[in-house]
């Protein structure tokens, strides 16, 4: 068994910012060398999230459009009360996606469906600088 950890990092605009990182965890997957096995992507922080989604301009909207509607920023949050940060709305959304995902690798390939992208959407309501772990671990 072998286990390769690396970071991506990036900066991202906040207020359910979705970006495509699959090509990333790709990269990853491909220079770990491992052939099968499982990468599992996370996101420290209890203010972003992990998901797939098909990646286009529609859909992105709807999510964010989606997301207003189940966990509206404007009413009120006990989390804004305590803390006075505005982002009572964030964590909420943050917990109801996930911080991770795993996929499944074979022949040094991630197992994704043709319209299937691996996202990180930044939940805060501001920008800020992110990093999102990939965990590989299986057999070379």
């Amino acid at each position: 068994m072998v286990v390769v950890s690396e970071y991506i990092e990036f900066d991202t605009k906040g207020n359910a910012d979705i970006i495509d990182i699959t090509p990333d965890v790709s990269d990853i997957v491909a220079s770990s060398g491992i052939m099968n096995g499982i990468a599992m992507v996370f996101a420290p922080g209890s203010t972003a999230a992990i998901t797939t989604i098909e990646y286009e301009s529609g859909l992105i909207s709807d999510l964010q459009e989606t997301l207003e509607r189940l966990v509206p920023q404007g009413i009120t949050y006990k989390h804004n009360e305590k803390w006075h940060d505005g982002n009572g709305h964030s964590h909420v959304r943050a917990s109801l996606i996930g911080q991770s995902e795993s996929f499944p690798l074979l022949n040094g390939n991630l197992q994704l469906g043709t319209w299937q992208q691996i996202i990180f959407i930044d939940l805060d309501n501001r920008p800020r600088s992110r990093k999102v772990l990939v965990q590989i671990y299986g057999e070379k």
